[in-house]
């Protein structure tokens, strides 16, 4: 099966408002599991960021996992989400595919089942 490209045609822009930050656009990477797929999506993704070299965090009162992550290898920001049986990285305005590609391949080392990425573009 051919590697996916993390290749990023978009940036989403940040802007500071009075009662926080807003994002305008998304580039999101939405990782299916395949063939046998994975039952414990949100614990394949702590295991993944446990081991790291990630300094990360969840946002606790949300109906779905969601992680802030930065890989201290490659200085790369970008958000994790579990959801409907995939799971979603999320581009911020300074994340590279290096970090994307990156956790991508961990997920593929920790799970027995093949993966698919759809790049989807919100402009």
């Amino acid at each position: 099966m051919a590697s996916p490209s993390f290749a990023i045609p978009a940036r989403p822009t940040r802007r500071f408002r009075r009662d926080g930050v807003e994002y305008e656009g998304e580039v999101l990477f939405v990782c299916q599991p395949e063939d046998s797929p994975e039952r414990d999506l949100e614990g394949l993704v702590a295991a993944v960021l446990a081991d790291g070299p990630y300094r990360y965090g969840d946002f606790l009162d949300l109906p779905m996992a969601l992680y802030l992550a930065r890989d201290e290898e490659t200085g790369d920001v970008f958000r994790i989400s579990v959801r409907d049986g995939t799971v979603r990285l999320h581009v911020l305005p300074a994340t590279d595919p290096a970090g994307l590609r990156a956790f991508y391949d961990r997920l593929v080392d920790r799970s027995s089942a093949g993966w698919r990425v759809e790049r989807q573009i919100d402009r």
